[in-house]
Order: C-alpha cells, then structure tokens, then sequence
C-alpha cells in the first residue's frame, strides 16, 4: 500500500538499480525458498497497491517481481485509483486464519507487526485480499503498460 518502504537491505539494491543495475542476488535464499515451497504445493500471493506514475521505490519492486514470480510467487498489481475501498495498511493473511498488520514509523521505517486472529477482522481482511485479487492484474500485463512510464 505504500509508495516507499525504509527497508534497510533494500538500500544498496536500490541504489543499484537506480543507477541501471538489476541482480537479484541480494534476495539471497528467498528465491530458492519460493521454488522449493511451491512445488511442494504452498502458496504465495500478493497484491501490490501502487500510485501512478510509479515510484523509484515501485519501478524496483516491479522490477524485481519478475524474479519473485519465476521462482513461483504470483506477485499482481493494482493502481491505486483502482483500490479506493481497500484496506489502507499493509498485512499478510496466513492461512485464513491469522493477519500480521505491518506497522510504521517515520520515514517509512518499518517497526513490526500486529498479530490479528479476530474472526471478524479475519473474515474481513480475507474478502478484501480476494477483492484485490480479482482487480489487480499481472505482474507483466502491468509491467509493460507502466514500467518505463515516468
């Protein structure tokens, strides 16, 4: 949901890929571990909330999402315009049953999570992901309508 994320490990790689250099290497074991939980049959899914023309910070996540969707990850896009009744957090939804709530400081720094497992909230956070879901598109479907559009 944010237009820029204070990620300390995702400085230099940004940097880099602002000065034209992609080399998914600095996701270390993440990749692999995708590949690995998928063909055992898990699941990973996100949808990315994104302000039009895109961030530096949104360019590079996009970018990136490549790598993530190779190795198994479905990562879909959905503009902001297009989000206006969504939740306006950040969260991860584990299995149904359990939301961890991003939570943030100045700067964009993120300072942990708030573990939700109110059914009521659940219930709720699940059909707004499923309404995201079904409005977001592609990673390369929306990747060549706006990745180079600045």
């Amino acid at each position: 949901m944010r237009d820029a994320y204070n990620v300390p490990s995702e400085q230099e790689p940004l940097q880099r890929f602002l000065d034209g250099v992609v080399d998914p290497g600095w996701l270390g074991d993440w990749l692999p571990e995708i590949g690995q939980a998928t063909r055992a049959g898990r699941r990973f899914r996100r949808v990315r909330v994104v302000s039009l023309p895109l961030t530096d910070y949104s360019r590079f996540g996009l970018t990136y999402a490549a790598f993530n969707n190779e190795a198994g990850e479905d990562i879909r896009y959905l503009a902001r315009e297009d989000a206006a009744d969504l939740p306006t957090f950040d969260y991860w939804l584990f299995d149904s049953r359990t939301v961890a709530k991003l939570v943030f400081g100045d700067q964009d720094k993120l300072l942990g999570f708030e573990l939700i497992q109110d059914p009521a909230v659940v219930v709720e956070l699940n059909y707004q992901r499923d309404a995201a879901w079904h409005h977001a598109i592609t990673r390369d479907d929306f990747a060549a309508k706006h990745l180079d559009k600045r």
